[in-house]
């Protein structure tokens, strides 16, 4: 058996009844627009390379056996993780997607996260995003 405990705020109304005053509870509380896809993208290609290297999964191929995708297509869901930790901050914290589609995808990323030199990516990061016709994402 559960026993939830909370307090209520009761108040009369026009003619003498009680009635429960009803706070937004923190569940009730839905956030406006959706993640997007390309923040959602960055936390998978950090869970699937820690089950990589914990050798929950053994390889790439099987990896991407399990997700019933290609292989390519795998490497270039991991290759986020090449990215400079400042940029894959500001990915898996980027604003909600309120209305329309995102204006930052996957593969603007790919040739950032092609360079080996930090200090380039921050660059071309910088750029792209300047790029971007909300400069907000």
């Amino acid at each position: 058996m559960i026993t939830v405990t909370r307090k209520i705020q009761m108040s009369r109304t026009a003619n003498s009844r009680r009635r429960i005053e009803h706070e937004p509870s923190v569940e009730s509380i839905k956030p406006k627009g959706r993640i997007p896809r390309v923040s959602r993208l960055m936390a998978l290609a950090i869970r699937l390379e820690r089950m990589i290297r914990t050798g929950e999964v053994p390889d790439l191929t099987e990896l991407a056996r399990i997700a019933n995708v290609t292989q390519p297509r795998m490497s270039q869901i991991l290759n986020l993780n090449m990215l400079a930790p400042e940029i894959q901050e500001e990915l898996l914290f980027l604003p909600p997607t309120e209305t329309g589609k995102p204006t930052l995808h996957e593969k603007m990323l790919r040739p950032i996260s092609c360079q080996i030199d930090w200090k380039t990516q921050r660059i071309l990061w910088k750029s792209a995003k300047t790029a971007l016709p909300e400069s907000g994402d």
